[in-house]
């Protein structure tokens, strides 16, 4: 069993969301509070430890592992530092938000403007607006 294996046993799931009140942020709050603790544990530091390094008291580096308070910008870079990893470690593993579809065009419009702008030549800019214009248009039958 590898390191994060046992690391991931002791790390509680993260619970179900069971309320209204329990909005997909408490589920976030939850997913980065246990993130911590995991990688505590990886390092080997008490709560106590963790505590005395981002400047909170025991209690307040418990409630930040257990999503139980929300963690402020300032505090989640203070975080990272002192267990020594980027910020997004913190969310690593959440599903994304939003649909892929979504994503996906707004990458292909960006990527079509960002290599229109890069065509220097007016005329193959003027012809290919037109072509996009025509392909837009429902087709007549």
């Amino acid at each position: 069993m590898t390191v994060h294996a046992k690391v991931r046993k002791h790390v509680q799931a993260t619970p179900e969301l069971k309320t209204p009140e329990e909005t997909p942020v408490r589920h976030i709050d939850v997913h980065v509070g246990n993130r911590i603790r995991e990688r505590r544990i990886l390092l080997g530091y008490t709560q106590q430890q963790m505590a005395n390094l981002i400047g909170v008291t025991y209690q307040q580096a418990h409630k930040y592992e257990r999503g139980i308070n929300r963690i402020s910008a300032g505090r989640l870079y203070s975080i990272a530092s002192a267990l020594n990893v980027p910020i997004n470690y913190f969310f690593d593993g959440l599903a994304p938000t939003g649909t892929t579809e979504t994503s996906t065009r707004q990458r292909m419009c960006l990527e079509m403007a960002r290599n229109f702008s890069m065509i220097e030549n007016e005329r193959y800019q003027d012809a290919l607006s037109h072509l996009a214009r025509a392909l837009s248009q429902p087709l007549s039958e």
